[in-house]
């Protein structure tokens, strides 16, 4: 049997936001069994915004959540960091709308987590257990989930630019395994899309310190940490979404050229059809490790 986890203390991490460009400030807190994961506007009063699929505003670029018009934005990594750290409960506070980008990956995050360490109640944890398979495609994407135990991906991309090309990953949440192959993932773009972004007033905190960029001649600030580095950010960007679940997932996802949009489209038809699921009693075999172990950047 596995049980509910939080952190065993407040932490707290300073940056810009990717798009605002604005600075914000944000800290973890401990959260009681069965909160799950709330974000906390402090700028507005403390406004909470639960890290539901209800609560799914934009996918756009970045994962906006919004409930009763105050919105968060650009939550997929802090997300993501989270899930493969196996909490289920937490608050994170933010001064501003935006959660900071810090250096484009979740490893940031995830050493901060280490640093405060994490706190198991008495609470029993349940899963999501897949029994039936659901599959979405738009033209030549596609995301799909099936029955398996624990959680496992097998993501593929492909891009139209020899930095990145095709390149596929299969990846199995487990143990320390987040920790050493997802989290330093670095999220990317191509130089022209920032050009175009800021023209639409978005990317305004982007630069070559929290982003992979491409241009035409190939990658701009080497060196990658992976040499698949690219396709690992899409599954670190995946298990974030997966978050708006609000409960860890069991199955098999096959993801090919898929983004945030068709993540949540999963969850959501997920949560739409609760005849492909039931929850079960979680087993702490398939859990991330609850020790702490460093991170390289």
């Amino acid at each position: 049997m596995d049980f509910l986890t939080t952190i065993a203390g407040p932490g707290t991490l300073e940056g810009i936001g990717l798009h605002s460009g604005a600075p914000v400030t944000m800290t973890l807190r401990p959260a009681a069994p069965g909160t799950g994961i709330v974000f906390v506007r402090t700028d507005l009063g403390d406004a909470e915004v639960p890290a539901v699929i209800g609560n799914l505003a934009r996918t756009s670029y970045a994962t906006t959540l919004e409930s009763d018009g105050v919105a968060v934005a650009t939550v997929e990594h802090v997300l993501s960091a989270v899930v493969g750290m196996g909490i289920d409960d937490l608050r994170v506070e933010l001064d501003a709308g935006e959660v900071p980008i810090l250096d484009g990956s979740a490893a940031p995050v995830v050493r901060l987590l280490e640093q405060v360490g994490l706190d198991r109640s008495e609470v029993p944890r349940q899963v999501m257990r897949i029994r039936q398979p659901v599959t979405i495609r738009e033209g030549d994407k596609s995301i799909s989930i099936a029955p398996g135990r624990g959680l496992r991906v097998r993501y593929s991309i492909s891009f139209d630019h020899p930095a990145i090309g095709d390149s596929r990953r299969q990846f199995l949440l487990r143990g320390r395994n987040y920790i050493r192959e997802i989290a330093p993932a670095r999220t990317f773009c191509r130089l022209a899309e920032v050009e175009a972004l800021r023209e639409a007033g978005l990317a305004r905190g982007g630069s070559l310190e929290n982003a992979l960029v491409v241009d035409g001649e190939g990658l701009m600030n080497g060196p990658l940490r992976y040499r698949d580095e690219f396709v690992r950010h899409k599954i670190l960007d995946l298990l974030g979404d997966l978050a708006l679940l609000g409960v860890p997932v069991e199955g098999v996802i096959r993801a090919r050229r898929a983004g945030h949009a068709l993540h949540t489209r999963l969850v959501q038809e997920l949560m739409a059809k609760p005849s492909a699921w039931s929850l079960v009693p979680a087993t702490a075999v398939a859990r991330p490790s609850l020790e702490p172990v460093a991170v390289s950047a």
